[in-house]
Formats: structure tokens, C-alpha cells, sequence
């Protein structure tokens, strides 16, 4: 779509509807593909012969794959372009996912592990900031009324949906086949994506460099995504609460799989991890249809993601100090039902106060920032696991959580201040 202005894009190729249709595909085929193996990663990583310390530290080496790559490949997106960026993502997830099976079956030393880990993190970078401009840019070029929440929350249904199906049969399928089915599975799945996205995803409402140094191009956009990003406190305060949450989450997550299984007693029953992804999922696609509930309830979505991180903090404590089976899983259902409120709404809060030039960079900053303190805490917590058991990992991942709350707090105040003085809240 190189020349056209975003008036002439938005007549002849695409309305609102059809975006947000593309989006929906592409976050369900995506979502799908990736969650057949989030069931049974860990036991995945254990089975190949890794220490449960060693297993985390691998997950670690994911976030540090992130974490080197997310600003990079923001930049890539918004210098050349959304669809070349998500095309990247799913070729690189592709290839890397078969290498982890490969390592599986040779019982391959942690060094493949954590170079492969990188690998992986490179490709979900290309996702993440990218993703989310191309919906974005889209929806303004095809005059796009309605409330990005919405939007949001639409994906979070499907997402979850998808995950249900893909982490119960990734389980099944382990349970009855072998841990390295799924990983296969995986990969031809997330190719399919990547067909469906070369043939419906187009960039509109921006315009990939055309005859401009790449290198200057590089440096305009760093330096707006500073000036839009860390230096609006309304964005730096909740990106920096990313810091403490965004690790968590992950641990937090992947540690139910065999801590699950040894509060059940049958540290084969893999059908439990499974299952446990899918009640996660289940509870994500009510969250999704419960989040214009909560945007009425709260006046501002700075208050949400305030609430909701108190509240996780809270819950993850209660996992740690009551180390029983059902009891874990209802904690982990409220848990879920939580994020998956809140993260549509973070998602549009973001996107309301970040300019089309620089969004898939500021994105992938913020995606770096939680990246950067899931380097540290995920071996931190697979070590207190190791040592002190999974109840204290969940007691000390409470903790952590709670740094994000002074931060997320700052970003309320702003936004009160602005409600006081008559300006429109994002």
C-alpha cells in the first residue's frame, strides 16, 4: 500500500469490521498454536532431564530473548512495516519450536536450551508491539468510533477460547502420545498463521520509510518513543509497574503444572496441566465478556489496574500458604479472571496515549520492561522452589507483585488530577 494516502486505503481495501475480523483470526490461530504446549512446558523441560531451577532458568533465558530484541524489533515494525513484523514472528516461533523438540529427543545440555530460549523470545518480540499498531493504525484509517476496550476484550474472548481448546489437547494428546507431540503440533500451526497473515494482513493508516536512511529513521523514532513513552508519566508509571508483574505472571503460571501435580499425588497425570491452562482459559473469556461490567464499575482505568494488582497480590499469597488442591485451583480461576480484565484494559490505555509513528515501539518497550523483570524473577523463584518448596515461590512472587502497586498508584493519581482539571482521562 506504498503511495496511498490513508484516505484512499481506507476505500479501497477494508472497513472497521473487516479489521477487527482479521485481528480475531489472527489472535485465535495464533493463540492456539502457542498455548498447545503452555499446559506442559515445565513438565516438558523436566522430562528432558533440566532441574527444576534449570527449567525456569531456560524460561528466563525466553525473557532475556525478549528483553535483547523487543526495542529492535519495535523500530523493524515501525520503520518497515506491521505485517512483515508479524510474518517474522511466526517463522522464527516456527523454526524455534521444532529445535526444542529436536532437544527433547537428544535430552540436548542446558546451553541448547537457553540459546533456543532466545530464539524463542525473538519471535514473540515481533509480535508484541506490532500486533497491537496494526489493529490500531487500521481501525483510525477506516474511521474506527467505537472503544478500543471493546476491541480488546473481543481478542481476550477468543484468546481464551483458543487456549481452552489448545492447552486441553496439548495435555491429552501428551497423555496419550508422548510431551513432544504438541510442540509439533505447535509448529505447524503457527505456519498456518503465517499464511493467513501474508494473505488479509496489509498495513493501513501508516506508511512503511520509503527512501529515507534507515539509520536516521532509527533515530527519530527511539527518540519519540522516549518523548511518548518514559517521559509521559502517565504510560512511565504503568510500564514501570510491568517490571514487577510481568515476570510473576509467567512463574506464577508455569509452576502450577508441577505443583498441581504434586498437590494431586500422580506426577504423570498430565491431563491436570492441561486442564489447569484450560480453566485459565475459561476464566480469561469470562474476564473478556466481563470487562464493560468493569468499566462502568470503575471511573477510570488507571483505578482497574490499581485494583487488580492488589488483588493478584493477595490471591498469589493465599496459593502459597494454602497448599491444597482444589482450594489452589479456585484461587488460580480468580487469578485469571483478574489479568484477563485488566489486560484489555491496560492494552487501551496505552494505545490512547501513544502517536501512530512511534506505538509499536513504546509497546515493545513496555513488553521489555516486563520482559526485564521476568529475567530476574523466574530464576529467583524456580531457586526458592527448589530449595523452600512451590508455597514459598508463590509467597515471594506475592511480594514482588506488590512493587507494582506504588507505581500503578502514581499513574491513578495523574489521572485524577487530569479528571479535576477537566481533561479526558484515557
Amino acid at each position: 500500500m506504498k503511495g496511498y494516502t490513508v484516505g484512499m486505503v481506507a476505500k479501497l481495501v477494508a472497513t472497521s469490521k473487516s479489521i477487527i475480523r482479521i485481528y480475531l483470526t489472527l489472535t485465535l490461530f495464533n493463540t492456539l498454536a502457542a498455548s498447545m504446549i503452555w499446559g506442559i512446558n515445565t513438565l516438558f523441560l523436566l522430562n528432558a532431564g533440566l532441574s527444576l531451577t534449570e527449567a525456569f532458568l531456560a524460561n528466563a533465558f525466553f525473557t532475556v530473548g525478549m528483553v535483547i530484541f523487543q526495542i529492535p524489533t519495535g523500530i523493524l515494525a515501525d520503520a518497515r512495516g506491521r505485517r512483515l513484523s508479524f510474518l517474522l514472528g511466526a517463522s522464527t516461533l516456527s523454526l524455534a519450536t521444532l529445535i526444542y523438540y529436536v532437544m527433547w529427543l537428544i535430552h540436548a545440555p542446558f546451553i541448547g536450551w537457553a540459546v533456543t530460549s532466545i530464539g524463542l523470545g525473538l519471535g514473540f518480540t515481533f509480535f508484541s508491539g506490532a500486533t497491537d499498531a496494526w489493529l490500531v493504525d487500521s481501525l483510525h484509517a477506516t474511521g474506527f468510533k467505537g472503544q478500543l476496550d471493546m476491541v480488546f476484550s473481543k481478542a481476550q474472548i477468543i484468546g481464551g477460547a483458543a487456549m481452552l481448546v489448545g492447552a486441553t489437547l496439548g495435555g491429552v494428546i501428551a497423555q496419550f502420545s508422548n510431551l513432544g507431540v504438541p510442540y509439533i503440533l505447535r509448529a505447524i500451526l503457527l505456519l498456518v498463521t503465517f499464511v493467513i497473515a501474508a494473505i488479509y494482513m496489509k498495513d493501513l493508516g501508516f506508511t512503511p520509510m520509503k527512501g529515507k536512511k534507515y539509520g536516521h529513521e532509527v533515530k527519530r523514532i527511539l527518540s519519540g518513543s522516549v518523548k511518548y513513552g518514559f517521559k509521559n508519566s502517565a504510560v512511565k508509571w504503568v510500564m514501570l509497574a510491568g517490571i514487577f508483574s510481568g515476570g510473576v505472571g509467567i512463574y506464577a503460571f508455569y509452576a502450577l503444572q508441577p505443583y498441581l501435580l504434586k498437590l494431586y499425588g500422580d506426577s504423570t497425570a498430565y491431563w491436570i496441566a492441561g486442564l489447569t491452562a484450560s480453566i485459565v482459559a475459561g476464566a480469561q473469556i469470562i474476564g473478556g465478556f466481563a470487562v464493560p461490567f468493569v468499566r462502568r464499575v470503575f471511573k477510570s482505568r488507571t483505578g482497574i489496574l490499581l485494583f487488580g494488582a492488589t488483588i493478584s497480590s493477595v490471591i498469589l499469597l493465599l496459593v502459597g500458604i494454602l497448599p491444597s488442591f482444589y482450594v489452589v485451583i479456585a484461587l488460580i480461576v480468580l487469578w485469571a479472571l483478574i489479568f484477563a480484565c485488566v489486560t484489555p484494559v491496560r492494552q487501551a490505555y496505552l494505545n490512547g496515549l501513544i502517536p501512530s509513528q512511534q506505538r509499536a515501539t513504546v509497546l515493545s518497550f513496555d513488553a521489555l520492561l516486563g520482559s526485564s523483570g521476568g529475567v530476574v524473577s523466574q530464576p529467583v523463584l524456580g531457586r526458592v522452589a527448589d530449595v523452600w518448596g512451590y508455597g514459598a515461590s508463590y509467597i515471594v512472587s506475592s511480594v514482588i507483585q506488590m512493587g507494582a502497586v506504588p507505581f500503578l498508584f502514581l499513574a491513578h493519581r495523574i489521572t485524577i488530577v487530569s479528571e479535576k482539571k477537566n481533561v479526558t482521562a484515557p
